[in-house]
């Protein structure tokens, strides 16, 4: 953060965020006064509200120096928030982030809804697999939600099935979730789910280069799939069909411009009800179907 010198002026909270969200709009940073209002609440060691309440309040040298180097941070090397506060709130859990995983978005609670849709008795004894679990947001999300829920999450970084453990004993979720590490349906041979869900890596190879700079500080295994960035859906939508239960539920997240083609992937694997679901800025983001129906037995 590179401030201007306070002199005989005293730095207020207020006037801290009012220069670096302009600061940080300077930059092309997205979300610049929310960002500068995250970083701020750490350095203080308060939550955002806080802030709000103490507006005129001077900060002490320690805390600017303590915000100015998250600034810095933000700013010239483009390290995303979450990294840097170590923690992100998704579906209103808060989460411990660190580099091992992904920064859990607004976006993938588009995939929350959707899997809780295909479960819609809350008090179900379902049992639920999550492919690539990351800091482990959907299923803790899930499990918030459906209490009786089992879940399964893997992912094939043993460090962020470490990441993911540490959330859940955070939340007092442990007991209902097992975290196995493996890749794709392996860590489950021979087990069916009534609801499979992933948000998979779906990023294009060719597309590296064009990206956000917060993605080169987020792991590259749970980014980028070949150089079309349908690899991993499409090992996923033709591996389904034998771990879902008679009409299980799948939930695939997805660039906008994927969903077209897994949804016509999925009905080809002989799935039903293919929906396309559309994230907050009315993008499509998820597409969830229906495994096949049980065979009928006819009567003589």
């Amino acid at each position: 953060m590179t401030a201007p010198d306070p002199k005989p002026q005293t730095w207020t909270i207020l006037e801290l965020l009012r220069w670096t969200t302009q600061h940080f709009s300077d930059l092309g940073i997205e979300t610049p006064r929310l960002d500068a209002e995250c970083l701020l609440a750490s350095a203080l060691g308060v939550d955002r509200m806080r802030l709000y309440l103490d507006f005129d309040k001077p900060a002490s040298p320690g805390e600017r120096d303590a915000f100015r180097e998250l600034v810095r941070r933000r700013a010239g090397e483009r390290v995303p928030v979450a990294q840097l506060i170590g923690v992100k709130e998704f579906w209103s859990l808060p989460l411990l982030v660190t580099a091992d995983v992904l920064s859990p978005r607004p976006d993938t609670e588009t995939l929350v809804a959707a899997a809780l849709d295909r479960l819609p008795e809350r008090d179900t004894d379902a049992r639920i697999l999550e492919i690539g679990t990351g800091s482990g947001a959907v299923a803790l999300a899930i499990a918030s939600e459906r209490p009786r829920a089992r879940i399964t999450a893997t992912d094939v970084s043993p460090a962020a099935l470490k990441v993911a453990e540490r959330n859940a004993r955070k939340l007092g979720l442990e007991e209902r979730i097992e975290f196995l590490e493996g890749s794709l349906f392996g860590p489950v041979l021979g087990r069916r789910f009534e609801l499979v869900v992933s948000n998979p890596p779906y990023l294009a190879e060719s597309e590296r280069s064009q990206l956000a700079p917060e993605l080169a500080h987020e792991p590259d295994v749970a980014l980028f799939a070949g150089q079309d960035g349908l690899a991993i859906l499409r090992d996923l939508v033709a591996g389904c069909t034998a771990f879902l239960a008679p009409d299980g539920g799948f939930a695939l997240e997805l660039a906008p411009e994927q969903a077209p083609t897994v949804a016509h992937w999925l009905r080809e694997a002989g799935l039903g009800d293919v929906i396309t679901h559309r994230d907050l800025a009315q993008r499509p983001r998820v597409v969830s179907a229906r495994g096949p129906s049980p065979p009928t037995s006819e009567i003589g």
